[in-house]
């Protein structure tokens, strides 16, 4: 099972507060604020002291139906929580599965944890000696986009969530791969990756696909690891016709790293250059804003009095206005936070009840001087 149309609003209209709650996209009603399940240094053993379980659980049960996660995360880790509080939420009636729009990512290659001794027999015995993928497909020992190996890996997160199915499934950060092969052979790669992709849509084993980056969609057009939006539309367009269903982009964007909202580097057919969020509005791609909180790296200093009054909202801490501000951009479904954090969660939410920030209101944020 899916997300549904029906689905989606009859969670948006039990939980919301706002109208500005949810947001629309391909239909469907997806909380303005998702919750992510990212840690970052996963070979640290305190990032599984840590379970992400009840934190889930509280964002389902109040109001956020936008789940995102990844099966790299936490090596495999955090996928396994999300589906049990997923299973948990389910089975005490607090949601039906088509409410939940999930999402998450292939392209690493998923050890689990506990870690195998050896990491490279790993790769040799279950990716290759499988027929997965030949080495020279993997790169730097890490990630891969064979379209084999994107099926095992959605198996795989299917098994870890307990689900049928994904709303939306992601190439994870396919520009790590520039550097060691052309810009040419991506794309090559990626039209393979994205031929899978339609066909897994038409067998409902995935609802959509996107392409979920760090940096390629928002480096100069020079840089090694730049990638064109327009250049990926073009491919699904030419492989699903004008109803592919490469519909969503997930991009960082934060206080501290605007450049989706702020800098044109993205070039489209009229010859103009536009924003990642204006460049999306136009080719039909939903954004999906990611790293909302920088890691709560955000948080060095007060919070500027001005930028609080421009948001809005009267919220209480710092984190609460981070994330409207995330959310508040023009061309943003929804922004992402990741919290293991029950308390922190509810306090997360009360953003939901606020407006979000008005354009003008918003623009004139990055007119302030000092913050």
């Amino acid at each position: 099972m899916l997300a549904s149309i029906e689905g989606t609003k009859r969670y948006a209209l039990k939980y919301s507060k706002h109208k500005d709650a949810y947001s629309i996209a391909e239909n469907l009603a997806i909380s303005s604020l998702g919750i992510g399940s990212y840690m970052p240094e996963p070979y640290w053993e305190e990032a599984y002291k840590v379970s992400y379980e009840e934190a889930i659980y509280a964002a389902i049960a109040n109001g956020i139906n936008h789940i995102d996660t990844a099966i790299n995360y936490r090596f495999r880790q955090s996928e396994k929580e999300i589906g049990k509080a997923i299973k948990k939420a389910i089975a005490n009636g607090v949601v039906k599965r088509d409410e939940l729009f999930v999402a998450s990512k292939a392209g690493f290659l998923p050890l689990d944890y506990p870690f195998p001794q050896n990491p490279y027999e790993w790769i040799d015995d279950e990716i290759i000696k499988k027929e997965l993928a030949e080495k020279e497909d993997i790169i730097a020992d890490q990630h891969c986009l064979t379209p084999k190996f994107l099926t095992q890996s959605l198996e795989w997160s299917l098994e870890n969530l307990g689900l049928e199915s994904i709303d939306c499934f992601y190439l994870h950060n396919p520009e790590i791969q520039l550097g060691y092969i052309d810009y040419k052979t991506l794309l090559k790669r990626i039209e393979a990756a994205f031929e899978l992709f339609e066909s897994l849509c038409a067998a409902h084993k995935i609802g959509f696909y996107g392409i979920a980056s760090w940096n390629a969609f928002l480096w100069e057009e020079d840089h090694a690891e730049y990638i064109r939006l327009n250049d990926l539309v073009k491919i699904a367009q030419k492989i699903g016709g004008e109803n592919h269903r490469f519909r969503f982009i997930q991009s960082p964007f934060n206080l501290a790293k605007p450049h989706a909202y702020n800098y044109t580097n993205q070039p489209l057919d009229d010859g103009l250059y536009y924003t990642l969020f204006q460049a999306a509005e136009r080719l039909k791609i939903n954004a999906i804003a990611s790293s909302s909180l920088l890691r709560m790296a955000l948080f060095k200093r007060p919070f500027s009095p001005k930028a609080a009054a421009l948001l809005g909202g009267g919220f209480s801490n710092a984190t609460q206005y981070a994330l409207q501000f995330a959310r508040s951009a023009i061309g943003v479904k929804s922004a992402l936070f990741s919290s293991t954090n029950a308390a922190h969660v509810l306090e997360n939410l009360l953003v939901l009840e606020a407006e979000r920030c008005a354009a003008k209101s918003y623009n004139a944020l990055f007119n302030l001087q000092g913050g």
